[in-house]
């Protein structure tokens, strides 16, 4: 296959390589007819690939597919009517192999982006990936269901339209620092394909808290805002001493005030350096007292949130949660990435672990959910608890659930498994909340602590 080295190349290729494959097919060619017409030419390339893919075509007729490395087996490559997977791995997979994991995710991104900007590009994802409802409260907020895309994947908010025709009923954006900066030099994450799981050292990278509100401005004024709630992920700026970070977070707090439902404050992410430090207690206090400044100067109140580390022990963990409750917090969310590690039996997982920087994905779970119970015996309910890490299909999503997680975040999923996991995790969770006698998605919510 042809080597692909730009973004741009990928785009243009997707189209062109299914009309080749499908071009002598007469079942292709009705279906391509019968989408000739002038909104189908005024469709980007991924959007017209994404129509095609979910044309009714014969299974026959995507054998030449194979050979191109769009699918590995013919049940793989199997169209039948609307079938969600079917475009990631189509295209998602392939490219992902091309490319390193950092171009793919901003390929990824700009591909959202674009169709965000088109109620076309919109109604065509929603088409494709819309969830069920699944209705809970938390924090004073309507969500359409518990299930939200977690701080890392969309860093500047470039495409927060998007994700609710993805499926999300909530999205978090960031993290976001006061000041801009690159973060950690290049090659900086990485796939463990095997372990469905991610290793990055991105180290907060982003424009800086000025740049993305301007952004976000321009973003409402275009009416281009979700109609789901919005969380704002906050760090410490690199050039910023743990004895500065407390004027840090509340200047960053305050600049994105008006463009967030709920913030959440990363104190606990491993890639930048002495970050951690202020999960404990001593700088913790200083850190929520000046962000709680701020919330008392806007007079409105909304929700702060404070994120854990996974690998912090137990009683440290305590100790700070003890603290960050004193100080007024409004939540929790479980967990950040994790620099633990095993050794996986594929070697190629195994160079991917050998990797500096924090873990996510299926390795995560099993801590994750400890935390998660652990905070939520200690807080004897009374804390919601959005839980992250490792969450990949009904039954990890159910676990997190009534181990105590009010809401819950997904990230390294939608990479390994596509946007479709989306909705058939709160399919399934309507099925687990029947199954086991509840009227809503809350009465499962530590359950079972009872």
């Amino acid at each position: 296959m042809k080597k692909i080295s730009s973004e741009s190349d990928i785009c243009d290729s997707i189209p062109k390589i299914i009309l080749g494959a499908l071009s002598d097919n007469s079942l292709a060619r009705d279906s391509i007819s019968s989408i000739n017409s002038p909104s189908w030419m005024i469709l980007t390339p991924l959007e017209r690939s994404i129509l095609l893919a979910n044309s009714d075509i014969a299974a026959s007729s995507l054998e030449p597919l194979m050979s191109f490395g769009w699918c590995a087996t013919l049940e793989e490559c199997r169209f039948t009517g609307m079938n969600m997977g079917v475009p990631y791995r189509m295209f998602g997979r392939p490219m992902l192999g091309l490319i390193d994991s950092e171009r793919a995710h901003g390929l990824g991104l700009l591909s959202l982006e674009k169709l965000e900007r088109s109620s076309i590009g919109r109604n065509l994802l929603r088409s494709l990936y819309q969830s069920p409802e699944l209705p809970t409260n938390v924090f004073g907020l309507s969500f359409n269901h518990p299930l939200g895309i977690a701080a890392g994947f969309d860093k500047k908010a470039q495409a927060l339209s998007a994700w609710p025709s993805l499926g999300f009923s909530w999205m978090e954006y960031g993290g976001i620092t006061r000041f801009p900066q690159d973060g950690n030099p290049k090659p900086r994450m990485f796939r463990a394909n095997k372990e469905n799981a991610l290793i990055n050292r991105m180290g907060f990278n982003n424009p800086g808290a000025l740049a993305v509100r301007d952004n976000l401005i321009d973003r409402k004024s275009i009416g281009l805002w979700p109609d789901s709630p919005v969380a704002a992920n906050i760090g410490r700026s690199k050039k910023v001493s743990n004895e500065d970070a407390p004027g840090d977070y509340s200047s960053t707090l305050d600049i994105l005030w008006d463009y967030s439902d709920l913030f959440v404050l990363n104190v606990s992410s491993p890639n930048t350096p002495g970050l951690r430090e202020l999960q404990e207690v001593e700088h913790l206090s200083s850190v929520l007292n000046s962000c709680n400044d701020i919330r008392d100067k806007k007079g409105n109140h909304k929700p702060l949130l404070l994120k854990f580390s996974p690998d912090m022990s137990d009683d440290d963990l305590i100790s700070s949660a003890e603290v960050a409750i004193k100080s007024k917090i409004d939540g929790f969310v479980a967990t950040n990435t994790t620099i633990s590690r095993y050794i996986p039996q594929n070697s190629q997982s195994r160079s991917a672990f050998a990797q500096s920087g924090g873990l996510s994905g299926r390795p995560l779970r099993k801590r994750s959910i400890e935390v998660v119970d652990l905070l939520y015996d200690y807080t004897d309910s009374k804390v919601p608890i959005v839980g992250v890490g490792g969450i990949d299909s009904v039954d990890s999503a159910w676990n997190m659930i009534i181990s105590g997680a009010s809401l819950i975040q997904l990230y390294s999923a939608l990479v390994f498994n596509g946007p479709s996991v989306v909705s058939k995790i709160i399919k399934g969770l309507k099925v687990k909340v029947r199954e086991n006698n509840f009227s809503n998605i809350s009465e499962a919510v530590g359950s079972k602590h009872t």
